[in-house]
């Protein structure tokens, strides 16, 4: 009897670890123990981390308020409350029989908008044949009038439209400038225009007053441009890409060049895409030469008054950063104008002469009119100006990597290199450096080796 009390109690005791070891098991495989509580004096003194709270940049320095740099269209009622243009500048009337569509992209800055239009009109372009591309991203919050002066992507839709008498077309997001050229191309296609012109922003122009050719009376820089495109348009011609007026500050498009070479490339973005676009059309034997209209300039600054170019008032430069001017007063009435050529005209040509020669001094570099405003605050489509600008920067640096992802090498002149249409997107950056080339050498060695010793195995193999 005493055996079997002994044996139960055994029997016990194993089951009861058995129960405790199972137990143990079952709760390492179910993480039930971590759930289980924990004496105070045995959970570990931990202080709470602090919630991450945003660390800002510096702020920009505030900018100046922009003002708008033709008082008198302000003020006007209708386009008869302002100056005619001046005479020896008219547009022909009626209008020749060809189309001469001008396009100008906008982004950012209205006073140097205003000023490029009002410049060309004044030379002679029709108003019905001026198209600005509103490219600023804003879809039509410029159309229905949301936006102010002092935001950087403001223009004034109805000043353009029913006082200057031009055309506004809207991009329905930003586009960069190469996707801007495809635009471009894009609406020449729509509009069934056989050549079209564009002209960059920052690029005001005059006729020039004191050219005259032999035996041939005056003419307008439109009229000039007129008869460079006739002259193109010839077939003895050639293959003729586009024609240059300052390099592409102006410049007639060939449409049906453009569309051969498959438009310009967009994932080159900003710099370098003229580059690309012009070299593959000379790698298709298409021409691109230069041609003369008149005066075109390249500025980054706005003259404060623009009747200066109706001929009618002395030009008085005002820099976007500069403080503004006090409250315009009444329009004073219309003036007569000057003649052709002279010492207002000459006085206009020195103040366009200053303009470009302080952009291209400008140690902060020559684009600083496009960052100038940065307002806008809490309007449609509100970006910070700051931001805004890095962001392009940062793209632009993208479009040149692509450029030298694309054709191996980072300076413009491909087709010197040796480099051919079907060699883009094949060719190893660096190619030409001689690392790069002796490594090439290796490869090819190393290779031909490797090619050799395969052949031998298999004459082996077959021998055997």
């Amino acid at each position: 009897m005493l055996l079997s009390q002994g044996r139960l109690r055994q029997s016990i005791f194993f089951l009861f670890v058995a129960f405790v070891v199972a137990f143990g098991i079952f709760l390492f495989n179910t993480d039930l123990y971590e759930k289980l509580p924990v004496p105070k004096q045995l959970k570990p003194e931990t202080s709470p981390l602090p919630k991450p709270t945003p660390i800002y940049k510096p702020k920009s320095e505030p900018r100046l308020d922009s003002t708008d740099n033709f008082p008198r269209a302000a003020s006007a009622k209708s386009p008869s409350d302002l100056p005619e243009i001046p005479l020896w500048n008219k547009p022909p009337e009626p209008h020749i029989e060809e189309k001469t569509p001008l396009l100008i992209g906008f982004t950012r800055n209205w006073r140097l908008l205003q000023q490029v239009v009002v410049s060309y009109i004044t030379a002679g372009w029709p108003p019905e044949d001026v198209y600005v591309v509103d490219n600023s991203g804003v879809m039509y919050s410029n159309k229905d009038g949301l936006l102010s002066l002092q935001n950087p992507f403001y223009l004034d839709y109805k000043r353009l439209t029913d006082m200057l008498g031009i055309k506004v077309l809207t991009t329905p997001t930003l586009l960069t400038f190469a996707q801007l050229q495809n635009f471009f191309t894009f609406t020449a296609l729509e509009k069934g225009w056989e050549h079209y012109f564009w002209a960059h922003m920052d690029s005001p122009v005059v006729s020039d007053e004191e050219h005259e050719e032999q035996d041939q009376p005056y003419k307008s820089l439109y009229m000039r441009a007129v008869t460079v495109m006739r002259e193109t348009m010839r077939p003895e011609y050639g293959p003729l890409a586009a024609r240059w007026f300052a390099y592409d500050r102006l410049t007639l498009v060939r449409t049906k060049a453009y569309v051969d070479v498959g438009g310009w490339d967009p994932l080159i973005s900003f710099y370098m895409t003229d580059c690309d676009m012009h070299e593959r059309l000379w790698m298709r034997n298409f021409t691109i030469k230069d041609a003369k209209a008149g005066l075109v300039y390249d500025v980054a600054s706005a003259i404060d008054d623009l009747e200066i170019f109706y001929r009618r008032k002395s030009p008085n430069v005002k820099r976007d950063d500069a403080p503004p001017p006090p409250p315009s007063e009444p329009a004073a009435p219309i003036v007569k104008p000057d003649g052709r050529n002279s010492p207002e005209y000459h006085e206009l040509l020195n103040k366009l002469d200053e303009m470009q020669r302080a952009k291209n001094e400008d140690k902060a570099g020559r684009n600083t009119w496009q960052s100038m405003q940065q307002g806008g605050q809490g309007e449609p489509f509100y970006r910070d100006g700051a931001g805004f600008e890095q962001g392009i920067s940062m793209t632009m640096d993208l479009g040149r990597k692509v450029f030298e992802e694309k054709w191996g090498r980072g300076p413009c002149n491909i087709r010197e290199a040796g480099l051919g249409e079907d060699d883009a997107w094949r060719v190893v950056p660096g190619w030409e450096t001689e690392e790069v080339q002796r490594k090439a050498r290796e490869d090819r060695e190393r290779e031909t080796k490797e090619r050799l010793d395969r052949e031998k195995e298999e004459r082996k193999k077959g021998n055997g």
